[in-house]
């Protein structure tokens, strides 16, 4: 079977965690995902340039309503959806925000932003797709060191006719080491 042809979509999604290791999610007021649980993010705005970490960081400020820099950003994933409930292509950028942040529970015009405890992710509406591959595919490569660089993976996800087949194309587990900042290398 052919791929269709659909609009391809680029976004981020971010992962906030506080002091105690519980997540930041948006219990979504909107499609996509309207009723479920996902971290904050959204699509990058192609039209000026942004580039995935930017986008990140705009998010996080519009959502969350911090500014963290491009440092501690880690690209900790990859998601590509083919055909995304008949729809869409995406291309999603997964970014874990290293070290803790702190952002009081609120309602917004997204739905509702609060903290989770991993933990609850088995009981809490979340999309097909993160709780059989990204949730997994994310505890697979946490740090092993609270204040450790999480590791990296790049999974495709085909969706067409409504069944959901994922290949995971690249991964690499968390640094045994810290790394040294290289955002300042020319």
């Amino acid at each position: 079977m052919s791929p269709p042809r659909l609009p391809y979509k680029l976004a981020t999604l971010c992962d906030l965690r506080d002091k105690n290791g519980r997540m930041l999610l948006l219990h979504r007021l909107k499609e996509p995902n309207k009723g479920l649980y996902s971290p904050i993010g959204g699509k990058l705005e192609m039209e000026v340039g942004e580039s995935p970490a930017q986008c990140a960081q705009r998010e996080i400020r519009e959502e969350a309503g911090l500014e963290i820099p491009v440092s501690r950003l880690h690209l900790m994933g990859m998601i590509s959806e083919q055909a995304f409930q008949g729809t869409t292509h995406w291309l999603l950028f997964y970014y874990r925000v290293l070290g803790p942040v702190w952002v009081e529970p609120h309602d917004m015009d997204e739905g509702r932003l609060d903290w989770h405890d991993p933990a609850e992710l088995e009981h809490l509406a979340v999309p097909d797709s993160d709780r059989k591959i990204i949730w997994p595919l994310v505890r697979r490569h946490e740090p092993a060191e609270p204040d450790g660089r999480p590791g990296f993976f790049a999974v495709h996800v085909d969706c067409r006719d409504g069944n959901m087949k994922w290949k995971v194309e690249e991964q690499f587990n968390p640094p045994a080491q810290p790394r040294d900042d290289l955002t300042s290398l020319s």
